[in-house]
């Protein structure tokens, strides 16, 4: 028979308000469907995610934390799900990400390096249009359907913990917005691919790179924009044609680069 669970609820309560609150959260958590890692980021609009708390190891938070934050988050569906912003509540990474996300360049070049058997995510809204996203990460096999329901049920309580214990916390963000930190601070996806190609790529070019990076198929983004799948395939011959490269490969690896010249 399992230990009983209210003990880590006591703990959870007990720690609002103090440092000890999200070790005490992902320890019920864990009791609830084991899973080896997670990590609480904070989102606000389209500035870069800020860690409020992780327990990787050192070896595995460089990919994780430093990786992340350095830019790949701009293509990362839970990122881009909390700057739609989706609905309160638990998701699956997969049931999030476009329909090509796991032929993309985005998780052959990041994701992919994790080792992650599936990610899980509580998103939160807090307070001044802030969104915690609690992810709960698996290395070994993915949740089953039991534990993700069990996880589910405890949204509310979940919710209401995490909008108390961190409802300051667009108060950080408003602070990188200050003069000192604006000329480094990284912008969305959209807003950074309005320089990648700038004077080269047409502005369609542009949200069609934008949508590939991503990881939508042609099909996909013809949807999201309006035109025939056809013709999608059109403008990424173009514009391998006018970056002078051969493969979704060097598009990401550009990409990059932007991001690395802007910081």
């Amino acid at each position: 028979m399992s230990a009983p669970i209210w003990p880590l609820v006591a703990a959870v309560v007990a720690g609002l308000d103090s440092p000890a609150l999200p070790r005490s959260l992902a320890a019920l958590l864990r009791h609830v469907a084991p899973f080896s890692y997670t990590v609480m980021f904070a989102y606000h609009g389209t500035n870069p995610p800020l860690d409020v708390y992780d327990d990787f190891p050192p070896n595995k938070r460089k990919i994780f934390v430093t990786d992340y934050q350095a830019g790949p988050y701009l293509l990362d569906p839970f990122f881009l799900a909390a700057t739609q912003p989706v609905a309160a509540g638990l998701y699956r990474l997969r049931d999030l990400a476009p329909d090509r996300f796991y032929q993309g360049e985005y998780y052959r070049n990041y994701y992919a390096q994790t080792g992650l058997a599936e990610e899980i995510a509580y998103f939160v809204d807090l307070p001044g249009d802030a969104i915690l996203v609690l992810s709960l990460m698996r290395a070994e096999k993915p949740f089953s359907q039991r534990e993700y329901l069990a996880l589910q049920a405890l949204f509310p309580f979940v919710a209401s913990v995490a909008a108390r214990h961190w409802a300051g916390l667009s108060l950080h963000f408003r602070k990188d917005q200050e003069p000192k930190a604006a000329g480094r601070q990284r912008r969305a996806i959209a807003h950074e691919l309005g320089r990648f190609g700038d004077g080269i790529l047409t502005p369609r070019e542009r949200e069609v790179a934008e949508f590939t990076l991503q990881g939508h198929s042609a099909e996909s983004t013809g949807q999201i924009l309006g035109i025939a799948a056809g013709t999608v395939r059109i403008h990424r011959r173009n514009i391998y044609s006018k970056l002078n490269i051969n493969s979704q490969g060097e598009l990401f690896s550009r990409f990059l680069t932007t991001l690395v010249d802007a910081s």
